[in-house]
């Protein structure tokens, strides 16, 4: 099945998928150069799509191609939304781009990276495993340990995987989480979270409908969701693109040195150094990621 997809410009797919794949050892999120790819769970199967783009950024196109059982309406309606959402296909950032150009030092920034899109993962549930994983970790072992996560238990297709679903993990044996690397109370968090959604006792999407205080409050309720847990899933799982997650020690050392300052950031110190770039400072979280990336190689 063919999709053909128009974002809002400006775009550019190469630059929304490294800031979902956050490494290249990433086995979800895949990008060779000129595709990007990943299976997704619709309907209860696995389909995998590979879309490529095939307009310049400010007049962009993206084609796709769904690999998989054929697709009815409402699914292949389902698949559409799903992309818009994963690479921010919809999302208008003119107010961005007037805000950069006020601010010479960030318009460098702005202008390097310019067409990403904020990304989200599909679902609320992905976002919080994503966290849950990274905790206190760096985020090359984090990739490492959801890559097996989705080895062990995402559905299938050909040789490739989707991220698990609640009903994929609901009901594991604690003891198989641990056996690819995570923590006992990660596993216990993760086993936990998944058997809650899974059994409707949290509804995790209705959590979109919160304000921001609502949202974070509600994430917090959950086992082995702290602070920098419930900002990461505001802005990767929620859209939220006026939330850097201020505890995020990798993202707070890539501003203090591309703002020049001698020593680290606090949350409060993150806090402030953002609040000039509002209702954008998620924004500058992505370019930063950008800049590190771009910075080690892998980025072009």
């Amino acid at each position: 099945m063919e999709l053909s997809l128009e974002p809002v410009p400006p775009f550019r797919l190469d630059l929304t998928a490294w800031t979902l794949r956050r490494r290249a050892h990433n086995a979800i999120d895949r990008w060779d150069g000129h595709t990007y790819r990943r299976v997704l769970a619709l309907g209860g199967r696995a389909v995998e799509v590979a879309a490529v783009q095939t307009g310049p950024p400010q007049a962009p196109r993206l084609a796709v191609v769904a690999d998989g059982p054929r697709l009815e309406a409402g699914e292949r309606n389902a698949l559409a939304g799903t992309l818009e959402r994963l690479l921010g296909l919809r999302v208008d950032l003119t107010g961005f781009y007037a805000l950069t150009a006020a601010d010479p030092h960030l318009a460098r920034l702005a202008e390097q990276f310019s067409g990403v899109k904020p990304p989200r993962f599909p679902t609320v549930f992905e976002s919080l495993v994503n966290g849950i994983a990274c905790q206190q970790l760096s985020l090359t072992v984090g990739i490492v340990l959801l890559n097996r996560l989705a080895e062990q238990f995402g559905l299938p297709t050909g040789a490739a995987r989707a991220f698990p679903r609640p009903e994929d993990l609901s009901g594991q044996d604690p003891e198989r989480l641990r056996a690819i690397g995570f923590s006992r109370q990660k596993a216990r968090a993760l086993l936990e979270l998944a058997d809650a959604a899974a059994e409707g006792r949290v509804e995790l999407e209705g959590i979109a409908s919160l304000d921001d205080e609502a949202a974070k409050k509600r994430l917090l309720e959950l086992r082995g969701v702290g602070r920098w847990t419930a900002e990461y899933v505001l802005l990767r799982g929620l859209g939220r693109t006026h939330v850097f997650p201020g505890d995020d020690v990798g993202a707070r050392k890539r501003l203090a040195q591309w703002l020049g300052l001698p020593g680290p950031l606090d949350y409060e110190g993150v806090r402030r150094a953002v609040e000039r770039w509002q209702p954008y400072a998620g924004m500058v979280y992505f370019h930063l990621l950008l800049h590190g990336l771009a910075e080690s190689g892998e980025v072009a």
